[in-house]
């Protein structure tokens, strides 16, 4: 049983409009070939997309220019300007498009240099204030006790498990809050 008879309107739900036309491109091209072959018909199919893709079927003598030798001087006339035609239209698209994408990479640049001056803008007013980090990132394997300079390596520590490579951050003298307390229950140096 059929699904019915489908209303011919412009499909609004844009996914469900290029699987559409993906599916009926496909099969208008596979008709015209079967149309070339089965009628010994010469066909040829151009196809342009909303977004100005061109998809295009020949069947092979028409695409190659042969077989014109039957042709009048003003049907050759004819074929020449419709191929004109189609060429400009295929051109003017093709520019169209790419006039498009360069006004949409220049307000892409634009809206990127404004947010790149606010920046500019918000460093000044901080007076560049940003501090660098101090310190380094160790890349050993194993982590001494002696990288951390407010404990002594008599202090009890529990063993910790290390599994693949371990990075750890060595604080310089500078960074390291000091604590003056020792009842507070945080390891010296390491107080919240």
């Amino acid at each position: 049983m059929g699904r019915g008879r489908v209303e011919l309107k412009r499909i609004e739900n844009k996914i469900n409009r290029q699987v559409t036309f993906s599916k009926r491109r496909n099969g208008i091209m596979k008709k015209a070939y079967e149309l070339s072959v089965l009628c010994d018909a010469e066909i040829a199919l151009i196809i342009f997309s909303s977004r100005g893709k061109l998809f295009e079927f020949g069947s092979p003598e028409h695409l190659l220019g042969e077989d014109l030798d039957m042709l009048s001087l003003k049907e050759l006339q004819q074929l020449e300007r419709q191929l004109e035609s189609s060429l400009s239209h295929a051109r003017q698209k093709r520019t169209q498009i790419m006039l498009n994408q360069m006004e949409e990479l220049k307000k892409k640049e634009r809206h990127l240099g404004d947010i790149n001056k606010q920046l500019k803008h918000k460093l000044g007013a901080d007076g560049g204030s940003m501090r660098p980090l101090h310190g380094s990132w160790r890349s050993d394997a194993g982590a001494s006790i002696d990288a951390f300079p407010n404990h002594s390596s008599n202090m009890d520590t529990e063993p910790t498990l290390q599994i693949g490579r371990y990075h750890q951050y060595v604080p310089s003298e500078a960074t390291i809050p000091r604590s003056s307390g020792a009842g507070n229950g945080f390891m010296s140096g390491w107080a919240v």
